[in-house]
Parts: C-alpha cells; sequence; structure tokens
C-alpha cells in the first residue's frame, strides 16, 4: 500500500501541538530562560517520529536551554523523562549536560545531531500523567524493537506489534493488515510472524490509539530488556558481561539474560578509578558478595558515563527534590563535580497533578483515517486545526458565539482530563494562542484579575452540559461566566450520559447570581433572627434535596430502567411499592414545611406570626404520620438484594443499571440513593434535638418537638442494627463495581472497615496501590488506564494468622509497617504518621476480631485472583496488570463504571476512609444557599450546595435536577479567613487544599456553624473501626 508523502509540517504539529509556546520542564508561570548573548548556531534535533527539528541557540548556552526550547516546541509537560543524546568525538553516544555550556559539549555543533529519547523509563506507566508522553515512551518502544534493543519471544513481540498495527490502521481486516505489514517493518524477520501478528491484532477490537499505546507499554515494561541500555564490561575472570541502570539499582547481564541485580538500598557508593567500575555494597550478612564489586570497563570515559547515568538514575528515582550543588573548594577540587541537574521523578508528579495550566487537547487518529482523508502526515497525532479560532465574544448570546467543530474521534483519558465532549471541541482564542504558557494556563478575565481554570485531580467536577433546561433558559446562547471569567461557547448536545469526574474544573454558568453587600444586608434584616428559625430552615433545605432524592429512584430510575422488559415484576413491585409511598408522603410534608416558613418569615397574607414561629407540631403531626410507613423501611435490604439479584441474571438490566449510574441525576452511587429514607430519620432525630436543646421547657414549641423527638427516636433505634448492617452491604455491592477481579466480594459475614492509598514495596521500588481492609481479608490492586474506570486485583492476605510491626527503620522508608501473613509477607508505606496510625490500629482491631469470630471461608476470593495472574508469574508475589489476561464475564466489552467514586479521589488524593467515617458522611447531609467566592475574583456567585458523600455539589437552584459540578474534601481543610487575606464579610469560612482556596459565606451564624461542623466530619477522617457481629453483618 503506497503511502502519500509527508506535507511539510513541524514535529510540534504532528505530536498535537498548536503553534505556540508550551511548558516544559520550567516551574509554574515561568518562560523558557532567556537566550545568552554571543554567536549563534543552527543545532538539529532528531526528534522520536525520526522528523529532525532545527533550533536556533547562543553557543554559551546551556544545555538546559536546548533542552527546554526543544520540550516547549512539543507542549510537553513531563519532558524530565526524557533527555537528549548525542555522539561524542570518542563516538560514544552520551547525554546533553544540562549544566554545561553547549560549546564545551558538542565540538561541530552544526554537523551534529542530536537525538532526542527516553532517558528514564519508570517502572508504571500509569505515572505517565499525560497521554502525550505515553505517546512518545510508546514510539521510543518501537524504535527499541525495531533496532533489536528490545529483545523478547515471539510470542511478545507478536503481541507488541499487534498494538502497534491497531494504533496504525485500526480494527481487524485482513487484506489491510497483510498488506500493511508486508510493506512496513517493525521487528527482525517479521515475515515469520506475520500469522501470529495478524491472530493477536484480530483480538484487538475496538482499541484506540491511545488504548494501543497503553497496551504497548504494558506489555513491554514486563520484558527484561524494557528501558535496558547494556555497557559493555568485565568481571575479575575476564568473562564478558554488560552493565546496566534501572529504577531499581544496577543490573548485571550475560548477553540479554540478567544475571545480577544491586538495588540502590544495597548500594553504599559508586565510583570509578580508571578503567574500573566500583560497586560498594552496604556490609550484609545474609549475602555471599564482597563488600567491594570491581567491572573493567574500555576506558576511563567508559566508566564516566555509565556512572554518571546511574547517578542521574538514582536521583531522579530516589530523591524527593533535586540535590543541591556542593559549595566549590577554595584551593583544590577532589572527585567530580557533576550532579543531577532537574526535578525528581516525584516532583513531576507533584507538578503535574498540582498545576493549573490548562491541558491541550489532541485529537488520536488512526493512520487509515487519516489516509482516507489524505492528511496523514507520519504520525499518529493530528494537529489542532489553527484556521478555527474564535475570539471569545464580549455580549452574552451574541450572534455567531457558537463555535461549531465537524464531528471527531477523540481519544479519551479515563480521569485525567474532561470527559466531556463538548468543552473538548471549543477552541481559544488567539489572544489566549499567542504563547503556550497562556494557553496551558486557560483564559484570563478581561480586567486581568481572573482566576485561572484548573484541569487536575484536586479540583472541582463538572457536570454542566449545554442542553440543560436551566441552562439554555438562563444562559442565553451559552455564554456566560466561568468562575468569574468570559467562557467559551458550550453550544451543541451532548451525545449521551456522563459521568461527573472529580478532576475537571467547574462550568458553573449564572450571569445574574451576583449579588451586592446592600441587597444582601436588607435580606439579613428582613428574615427571622432567632436560632429556632435557622434549625427549621434546615428542615426546609434538606427535605427539598431528599425528594429531590427520592425522585431519582420513583421518577428517573422507573424511566429509564423500571419500564425495560429486562427488569423483573418482583424488582418493580419491590421497588417502587417502597419508595412511591415516601415521595407521596414527603411531598406533601415539604409542603407543609414550606408554607410554616412562609408564615415565619411574614411574605404571606397572614400577619399575625406568633402562632407560626414555631415548627414541633407540623413535625409531630407528620412523624405520626410516618409510622405506618416505617414498616417498609425493613424493606430496603429486600430492595438492595432484589436488585443485585437481578443484575446477576440479566445482563442487560446490569448494562442499564451502569449506564443509569453515568447519568448527570444519580450524582452519587444508586444504592445510596435506596438507603436514604432510613438516613432522612437519622436527620429528623438531629434537628429535633437541636430544637429542644434550644428552647427553654416553657416555650410553646417545646411539648411538640419532644414529642415528636421520642417518636422518631423509638423508630430509629428499632432500625439501628438494620441500618448499620445494610450500610455495610451497600458498601461492599459498590466496592465490586470498582474492582476487577473480585465477583464474591457481598457475602455474608465479611465487613468493609477502611479504604486508601498505600506505597507497596516490592523488586521494582514503592509502588502506589489502593488497600482495601476487609474483617477477614486485605486486597490491594492498582488502577490503570482502563476504559472502565476499574481497580485490578493483585493479592490478598488473609488476616487470620496475621501480625503487623513497624518497619521504617527496617526499610529506611518512612511510615512503613510490615503486614505478615501465614503465606507471604507485605511491606508498605502511608503518606504520613497519621495514615499509618489509623491503618496499623484498624488492621489490629481486624487481627483481634478474627480470633473470636467465624468470617468467611480463605478461598473466597482466590478463583479470580489466580485467573487475574500473568502466565509467565508463578509465585504469590507476582503482579499483573494486563487488563488482555483478565476474563471478562460477558462477550461484550465492559461499560465504564463512574469516574467520580470514593476511590478514585482516594486514590488521587492519597488519603484514606474507613466504615466510620462513611456512616457519618451519610448521616450528616446539609443543604442550603451559600455564597462563593474565588481566591482571585471579586464578586459572590450565589450558588445551593448540598453536602453528601463526602462532597460538595453544586447547583445553580434547588429546583435543578442535577449538579452542576462537585467538590470532594478529603484531604481540603476548613478554616476562617485570616485578615490579611480581605474578606471583610461576616460567616464566611475558607476550604483550602494544596494551591485551591475557595470563600463560602453562609447567610446566619447558626447555618456558619452547621456548615463547618458537617465539612470537617468529611475533611477529618477517623480511625475508628466498627466491627459488628459476624452473625449480624449481613441483611440476608
Amino acid at each position: 500500500m503506497a503511502e502519500p508523502e509527508p506535507t511539510a509540517t513541524t514535529a510540534g504539529q504532528r505530536l498535537g501541538a498548536p503553534e505556540t509556546l508550551g511548558i516544559s520542564t520550567l516551574d509554574r508561570g515561568h518562560r523558557p530562560p532567556a537566550m545568552p548573548p554571543g554567536r549563534h548556531v543552527t543545532i538539529r534535533v532528531r526528534m522520536l517520529d525520526d522528523t529532525e527539528e532545527v533550533f536556533d541557540i547562543s553557543l554559551k548556552a546551556s544545555g538546559k536551554v536546548l533542552f527546554d526550547l526543544v520540550c516547549t516546541h512539543m507542549n510537553l509537560v513531563e519532558g524530565d523523562y526524557f533527555g537528549l543524546e548525542f555522539q561524542n568525538h570518542q563516538k560514544m553516544m552520551v547525554w546533553l549536560d544540562h549544566l554545561k555550556p553547549i560549546i564545551k559539549q558538542l565540538r561541530r555543533p552544526k554537523h551534529t545531531t542530536l537525538r532526542f529519547a527516553v532517558k528514564f523509563f519508570p517502572p508504571d506507566h500509569a505515572q505517565l500523567l499525560e497521554e502525550l508522553t505515553r505517546y512518545l515512551f510508546a514510539l521510543q518502544i518501537r524504535q527499541d524493537l525495531a533496532c533489536g534493543h528490545l529483545t523478547c519471544n515471539d510470542s511478545s513481540a507478536a503481541l507488541l506489534v499487534s498494538h502497534i498495527i491497531q494504533s496504525e490502521i485500526g480494527d481487524f481486516e485482513e487484506s489491510q493488515c497483510r498488506s500493511h505489514l508486508l510493506n512496513n517493518s517493525y521487528i527482525p524477520d517479521q515475515m515469520a510472524l506475520m500469522d501470529k501478528i495478524m491472530e493477536f491484532h484480530s483480538k484487538n477490537m475496538g482499541q484506540t490509539p491511545a488504548e494501543s499505546d497503553y497496551q504497548l507499554l504494558e506489555v513491554s515494561r514486563r520484558l527484561e530488556m524494557y528501558g535496558i541500555r547494556p555497557h559493555p564490561a568485565k568481571d575479575r575472570e575476564g568473562t564478558k558481561l554488560s552493565l546496566a541502570v534501572a529504577h531499581t539499582g544496577v543490573l548485571v547481564f550475560q548477553g540479554h539474560t540478567r544475571i545480577n541485580a544491586f538495588n540502590w538500598s544495597k548500594v553504599r557508593k559508586l565510583s570509578f578509578k580508571r578503567k574500573r567500575f566500583l560497586i560498594k555494597l552496604r556490609p550484609d550478612l545474609n549475602s555471599s558478595f564482597q563488600d567491594t564489586l570491581e567491572f573493567l570497563m574500555a576506558s576511563r570515559d567508559c566508566c564516566k558515563v555509565f556512572w554518571k547515568i546511574c547517578v542521574e538514575y538514582h536521583a531522579f528515582f530516589r530523591l524527593f527534590e533535586e540535590p543541591k550543588p556542593k559549595p566549590k573548594p577554595v584551593l583544590f577540587t577532589r572527585g567530580s563535580s557533576f550532579r543531577f541537574s532537574g526535578r525528581t521523578q516525584k516532583q513531576v508528579i507533584d507538578y503535574v497533578r498540582e498545576s493549573e495550566f490548562k491541558k491541550i487537547p489532541f485529537e488520536r487518529i488512526h493512520s487509515r483515517v487519516q489516509h482516507n482523508s489524505r492528511v496523514q502526515q507520519n504520525s499518529r497525532l493530528s494537529p489542532l486545526p489553527s484556521p478555527r479560532h474564535q475570539e471569545v465574544p464580549t455580549e452574552l448570546g451574541a450572534p455567531g458565539d457558537r463555535v461549531e467543530s465537524p464531528p471527531r474521534r477523540h481519544w479519551k483519558e479515563s480521569v485525567l482530563m474532561s470527559a466531556d465532549p463538548v468543552a473538548s471541541r471549543t477552541q481559544a482564542s488567539p489572544s489566549s494562542q499567542r504563547n503556550g504558557l497562556e494557553d496551558r494556563r486557560g483564559p484570563q478575565a478581561e480586567d486581568g484579575k481572573g482566576p485561572p481554570r484548573q484541569n487536575h485531580p484536586e479540583h472541582l467536577s463538572t457536570g454542566l452540559v449545554s442542553n440543560s433546561p436551566q441552562h439554555s433558559t438562563s444562559s442565553g446562547h451559552s455564554q456566560g461566566m466561568v468562575n468569574g471569567q468570559k467562557s467559551l461557547d458550550l453550544g451543541g448536545h451532548s451525545p449521551g450520559p456522563r459521568q461527573l469526574s472529580p478532576l475537571t474544573s467547574p462550568l458553573l454558568k449564572d450571569a445574574g447570581s451576583i449579588r451586592t453587600d446592600d441587597e444582601d444586608e436588607v435580606r439579613r434584616k428582613r428574615f427571622p433572627t432567632d436560632r429556632a428559625y435557622f434549625i427549621a430552615k434546615e428542615l426546609l433545605t434538606t427535605e427539598r434535596t431528599y425528594l429531590k432524592d427520592l425522585e431519582v429512584v420513583t421518577v428517573s430510575f422507573q424511566g429509564a430502567v423500571g419500564k425495560d422488559e429486562a427488569t423483573p415484576d418482583s424488582l418493580k413491585n419491590t421497588v417502587f411499592s417502597t419508595f412511591e409511598p415516601l415521595h407521596k408522603f414527603h411531598t406533601g410534608f415539604l409542603r407543609e414545611v414550606e408554607q410554616r416558613l412562609a408564615l415565619w418569615e411574614g411574605r404571606s397574607n397572614a400577619h399575625i406570626k406568633g402562632d407560626y414561629q414555631r415548627i414541633g407540631d407540623v413535625l409531630l403531626k407528620n412523624l405520626q404520620g410516618l409510622k405506618p410507613l416505617t414498616a417498609d423501611l425493613h424493606r430496603q435490604s429486600e430492595v438492595l438484594q432484589e436488585l443485585e439479584k437481578a443484575c446477576k441474571a440479566s445482563r442487560r438490566l446490569e448494562s442499564l443499571c451502569r449506564d443509569f449510574e453515568l447519568q448527570k441525576v444519580c450524582y452519587i452511587p444508586l444504592n445510596v440513593f435506596i438507603l436514604r429514607p432510613l438516613h432522612r430519620l437519622i436527620h429528623y432525630k438531629q434537628i429535633l434535638e437541636r430544637l429542644c436543646k434550644h428552647y427553654s421547657p416553657s416555650h410553646v414549641d417545646f411539648r411538640d418537638c419532644r414529642a415528636a423527638l421520642a417518636d422518631v427516636t423509638e423508630v430509629v433505634d428499632q432500625l439501628q442494627g438494620s441500618i448499620i448492617k445494610m450500610e455495610n452491604f451497600q458498601k461492599l455491592l459498590e466496592l465490586k463495581k470498582d474492582l476487577i477481579g473480585l465477583d464474591n466480594l457481598a457475602v455474608p459475614g465479611r465487613e468493609f472497615i477502611r479504604l486508601g492509598c498505600l506505597s507497596k514495596l516490592s523488586g521494582k521500588g514503592l509502588q502506589q496501590r489502593m488497600f482495601f481492609l476487609f474483617s477477614d481479608v486485605i486486597v490491594y490492586t492498582s488502577r490503570g488506564m482502563t476504559p472502565t474506570n476499574q481497580f485490578k486485583v493483585h493479592g490478598q492476605l488473609q488476616l487470620h494468622g496475621m501480625t503487623i510491626r513497624g518497619s521504617e527503620d527496617e526499610w529506611g522508608v518512612p511510615h512503613a509497617f510490615t503486614l505478615v501473613g501465614q503465606q507471604q509477607s507485605v511491606v508498605v508505606a502511608a503518606s504520613s504518621m497519621t495514615e499509618m496510625e489509623k491503618w496499623m490500629g484498624d488492621i489490629k482491631t481486624a487481627i483481634e476480631s478474627t480470633k473470636t469470630s467465624n468470617g468467611p471461608s480463605s478461598d473466597l476470593l482466590a478463583t479470580n485472583l489466580i485467573e487475574n495472574k500473568c502466565p509467565e508469574d508463578s509465585s504469590a508475589e507476582a503482579e499483573s496488570e494486563d487488563d488482555t489476561t483478565a476474563p471478562h464475564s460477558s462477550v461484550e466489552r465492559p461499560g465504564p463504571q463512574r469516574g467520580n467514586t470514593m476511590v478514585h479521589v482516594c486514590w488521587h488524593r492519597n488519603t484514606s476512609v474507613s466504615m466510620v467515617d462513611f456512616s457519618v458522611a451519610v448521616e450528616n447531609q446539609l443543604s442550603g444557599n451559600l455564597l462563593r467566592k474565588f481566591k482571585n475574583s471579586n464578586g459572590w456567585q450565589k450558588l445551593w450546595v448540598v453536602f453528601t458523600n463526602f462532597s460538595l455539589f453544586f447547583y445553580k437552584t434547588h429546583q435543578d435536577d442535577y449538579p452542576l459540578a462537585s467538590l470532594p474534601l478529603l484531604g481540603y481543610s476548613v478554616t476562617v479567613p485570616s485578615e490579611s487575606e480581605n474578606i471583610h464579610k461576616d460567616y464566611v469560612f475558607k476550604l483550602h487544599f494544596k494551591s485551591h482556596v475557595y470563600y463560602f459565606r453562609s447567610e446566619s451564624e447558626y447555618s456558619f456553624e452547621r456548615w463547618m461542623e458537617v465539612i470537617r466530619s468529611a475533611t477529618a477522617s477517623s480511625g475508628r473501626v466498627r466491627i459488628l457481629n459476624s452473625k449480624e453483618s449481613h441483611p440476608h
């Protein structure tokens, strides 16, 4: 198949970059360093796609200046994994030193071509947070395969090539695939493996180019020669060997077989003396190695080159920050002054997660599609179309505001980019594209004072879709304020349901929501100031939210799932016979509360307010009317069981429920809505307790409130045991959806205790893992870039017979502890001392509980875990993340799961929560109007805010059916603004997490205290453990 001739485009365009400057390894807010004066020279750099770019640079400039220009040219943020390689005058391939001037490194710059290549290979490519970085790594793997650096067996080679051609030509067509393989060579002796490659390619149906690149890296990283650059050497006996360096330490190869490895923790010193390369080891009584190992290399320069890359690898993967330069000696120098220059891997990951730049979207297209449209450019990343940039309109609803874009196939990153197909089509204005710094940080407000838009895991999540009724009626042509700034047009309809992601910034458009201080003061003086009024108002606001939650089941769920033929009649009868009466009752109850509050505020025609400044009589009457319905509340466990049973029996019903949970109206897991009636009784009890505490015994409302409190307390006490068991069952069902490899998690006797992030120590170093602590077992998982947004189970540790001990001194890792099981031991490290104490306390309590209880059998999780192991891994400690070997319960590709669950939030914020925390979070719900202000904005925006499930959900009004954005609160701190912040208002609290600051203003002292109370319950997780009786811990 003939390939079209490449057009004259830059490598930056091929890599998806607009014609702007970007941000490379520079600190946030800084432009590339100024070019030093002096004679300039043009230097050629060969990119990973084999194109050459020319850069004009001063000879006196340092290597970092040139490297930053290359990264900036490609809009590459995670550039620290890469380097510039060239052949020096001794015909040796060396890396460009960032600290030395170019004139001292390149003897003939005009005649030297530098190669842009991967320098540091991380153990897990999930640590690469940008898709562009992963794409460049995939290009490096393709080069290593083609030149024979990455050696492997025939099956692995065929599998690698199958993923490459999947990203090249798309889904398998025999004639197309055969023709492509005949015209393109990816590995030596490719013809012999053609049938096997085509067989593997036929199994990759439906993979996008981004997913194919991910699978390519997934397979590659398990190969022994992955990322290995051998340096020839000999041992003392003269045996020919090769030395290499990896993230784990120094490796020794004989041919293509690794025969030894020296972990960084065992190496005391690396040095060289003339031709001898020396490795000094830490003393170890159990080791047969000598204190110092000696290898002979070809020359002193060979030793020095290898020693430098070892120093850089150790610093990049092991240090928390860049090492500081040593002070220059006054008289004599000893040893080399070389040091690692740049950010460490930890700094790179933290920078990308915390940065506030705007991610530049780029489009992944199969080369077959590109060829058919005659735009193929020897690359699989199509450039952003530059002629379609539009100016941001200055008036609301101006004609021509809408930015139209032809339909394209955009790649989707599961959580690190917005899932909004409408937002991904918006184009920046030319003014915002004059340099890459502004383009990544987002458009600024017209007065230059607006805050930057933030797109990363610690920010608000957006659920705004342009076809919402509120949006279309109040926002004109979708042109309004975005966080106090002029926004781009978001016209068009969203194709299908979208999930709320915790990783994207909010698009809260409320053109008429800015209130003046005078209006606020008038309103505050007009309404009552009695504390009882604000307690009654809390009842009103939370009742509005509760009724909306009931409508999710009675209206939305019934419309989306209940009317489908796949839904069994037993499930319909169980669900709707339980919720329909409740919805009808609470609709009348809410109407009475609204009428009473209207009279209390004096907004009705009744001017005699004395008898209406109370709420106890309304509560007493309705709680007595609710009593007959509480008998049905015992059936909530039946609803959960019936729904789970029906989903297991019908694949279509399971798909319908999964799709419903991805809709905007289902802003929390569906099972949580089913338990809402039970939690609402606890809210009534809390409200009545506050009223009784506030009133004096002689108050006219005290007697009714006390009688109502006695009634609701009786019901709550009867249901308390059921509530605890059903919360545990609901949490097990919710976690089952987040995990791959566990089908029998929700079994009688098993209790959920804690989930969160821990770093697991393995042969590859510390790796982030998600741990789940249950009453009988600990399960650890990892999160890959999968379409399902799920976590894959790696292993389990039975609690029976387990011991736990601190291991900080033993391993030299802060906050480390060891779990010693009957079959294996695992060393993990927490993110802080507080987290370590919570985990150790919960695990110890759970271990003690297993000694006196008969929990589930030990082999409940074993079947799927064995199936999930890679065939090459036979040991219990071996871990596999290859989703191609994981069995699916369905012939169809699994559908996407919710990407904003608490498991994902804990993963991104590196924290943990317990079952006690979940119970407190659902019991401490709150709703109401708040005024919100950003750090650098001037006005206050009025929003309807709902607190539940560890998050704040933002609505325009209480009548909205779904939230516009959400803010997960784990990791945030809630305080009062200081004097230096110039917030001269009453009842203001501040939410702060890293560089994110939000101010919220309530209407009264009572509501201020309540918001502070419930938010603190979510931001400060508990270390308490609730262990139930194993015979009563399951509702069936």
